[in-house]
């Protein structure tokens, strides 16, 4: 055995989730030790989707993911993904080959530590045979315990050294563990909120997996929760709850948030996005936050008062102290709510010469579509559809990598999400240009079988670029119309074209079908002339 096979069956042992990536010389070895120790490996066509796949797979699973790369431009390929899940805090492991150290003239040579710190993630190494296995140990752990990402590298002269015998048993990592807030912190916040009477929750990544107890401190002290737009979903059924809140929210969950006396971040940023640039709180409002990271709290904004703990154990802690009252809960606010969401919402439907327009086609699909699903979302100008108007069962059936805010990155992550989550139908929304840049790996999701619903949203542009310059040239961000659906077909997906709601009943045939190949629905949309998302956030 040598050290490319040790590290693969150690991160096996660690029990790591299933790993993604491209296979060159350098990550050939180590690769195949992962898959003889057990773990599931996905051969991606492109590094920069295999990151988006173990970003997503990692996020939605709870384990730690691993994303195999070849030393170098293998590296380099994933760095758009590799940043995205750095600045998410996905704990997920990059197991990267590394030139050998004598070698100062490979065509392969890059400085891989300070690329990886440079995007924020964390450099580790293996630096010899005796230390291989207490060094993918640390790496494993400051993934999980720290929900970090990590490079590992690898260097091609170490994985050819001989190795030592592996250990009889390996240390069990546990998950990060849970942090109690200061008891003065969890008096503090249950006194701001004994004294609201209109509190609202905004909870965030950090709360995700915490809905129990925030549900039930929300409907002790009568707030409404709302939720930022990475973590959609974690108060689904909640006749209370208000949706995601920022450029997202319905005009009725803006103005109840607005009208807040109190707004307390769990697990939340409440940054530009979340908050519309500030407009979304009240200058008259008190605001709290409750964080794992000290420094996290009062970064974006003032604060009046910060706690930091785990969301779950504060929520706990401050439920057993706060006073029970109705708040902003009354049955006028639940009417407004429930009449209120963007589904309700009537628009100026503005389909018409052939092309749908982007609100009608999101409002039939959440129709259409199973209930049980997992929505992917990429980046661009649509982006707003099908997170407002595709409804999720709870919090793991909301996929959103936009921490980097990178087009191009949807067709990964929906394929990480949907091999995370096969108990539900995974559906994706990109934007033309989106889709176009992933394009490889739509072979990834045919080969998997996978039963992906692709909803490309095709105004036949960069439409974000289109609507913020107004009247100048267009030439670069305009492109010929391209019938998607005949590519897809090409790859041996499904491709429908659907240019108004009478041809959805393709989408019908689809699911009732056997699913054994993705669906890519090829939506001629309307000129929506900006969505209204996105007019708010180029207003700043």
């Amino acid at each position: 055995m040598n050290v490319a096979e040790l590290v693969g069956r150690t991160l096996a042992g660690l029990g790591a989730g299933t790993a993604f990536g491209v296979v060159g010389s350098g990550n050939f070895e180590v690769t195949n030790a992962l898959r003889a120790g057990g773990v599931r490996f996905v051969a991606a066509r492109h590094e920069g989707g295999a990151a988006s796949m173990a970003d997503a797979y990692a996020r939605m699973s709870g384990q730690v993911s691993v994303l195999s790369l070849h030393q170098g431009c293998g590296l380099t390929n994933a760095v758009t993904g590799i940043t995205e899940a750095a600045k998410s805090r996905t704990p997920m492991l990059v197991l990267t080959a590394d030139s050998a150290a004598a070698s100062v003239l490979s065509n392969f040579r890059i400085d891989q530590d300070g690329l990886a710190a440079a995007v924020g993630a964390v450099p580790e190494r293996v630096h010899s045979a005796a230390s291989a296995v207490a060094d993918t140990v640390r790496a494993f752990r400051t993934a999980r315990q720290q929900r970090r990402t990590v490079v590992l590298n690898l260097p091609l002269d170490v994985q050819a050294q001989p190795a030592p015998s592996p250990p009889e048993s390996l240390p069990e990592v546990a998950g990060p563990a849970p942090v109690r807030p200061d008891a003065s912190a969890v008096t503090a916040l249950a006194a701001l909120l004994d004294a609201a009477e209109r509190p609202v929750f905004i909870a965030g990544r950090g709360a995700r997996g915490s809905a129990a107890p925030l549900r039930e401190l929300a409907s002790r002290c009568g707030a409404l929760p709302a939720t930022s737009a990475v973590a959609h979903g974690l108060f689904a059924g909640d006749p209370f709850a208000l949706g995601i809140s920022g450029g997202f929210a319905s005009p009725v969950a803006a103005e109840l948030i607005v009208g807040a006396d109190l707004v307390v971040g769990w697990g939340c940023a409440l940054n530009t996005w979340t908050t519309r640039h500030g407009k979304l709180l009240s200058p008259h409002a008190k605001l709290a936050q409750v964080d794992l990271e000290q420094g996290a709290l009062g970064a974006h904004r003032p604060i009046d008062l910060g706690v930091t703990g785990d969301v779950g154990c504060t929520a706990a802690d401050v439920a057993a102290v706060v006073r029970q009252r109705r708040g902003y809960r009354t049955g006028e606010v639940a009417a407004r709510i429930a009449a209120g969401r963007w589904n309700d919402v009537a628009h100026d439907d503005l389909s018409r010469d052939g092309r749908i327009d982007p609100r009608t086609l999101s409002k039939l699909l959440d129709e259409l579509l199973p209930a049980q699903r997992i929505v992917s979302v990429d980046s661009g100008n649509f982006m707003g559809y099908p997170s407002a108007y595709l409804s999720v069962p709870d919090e793991a059936g909301f996929c959103f990598t936009q921490a980097f805010q990178s087009i191009g990155l949807g067709l990964g992550t929906a394929i990480g999400a949907a091999l995370a989550r096969p108990d539900r139908l995974p559906v994706l929304g990109t934007g033309d240009g989106g889709f176009h840049m992933a394009l490889s790996e739509l072979d990834t999701a045919v080969r998997l079988g996978l039963p992906l619903v692709v909803i490309v949203y095709n105004d036949a542009a960069y439409g974000a670029e289109v609507h913020h310059f107004g009247d100048a040239d267009m030439t670069t961000v305009r492109f010929p119309d391209s019938d998607v659906a005949a590519i897809a077909r090409g790859f041996g997906a499904d491709g429908i074209t659907v240019r108004s709601a009478e041809d959805l009943f393709a989408v019908r045939e689809w699911l009732a079908g056997p699913r054994d190949a993705p669906l890519v629905i090829d939506a001629k949309i309307a000129d929506d002339g900006g969505s209204w998302w996105l007019a708010e956030a180029f207003r700043h």
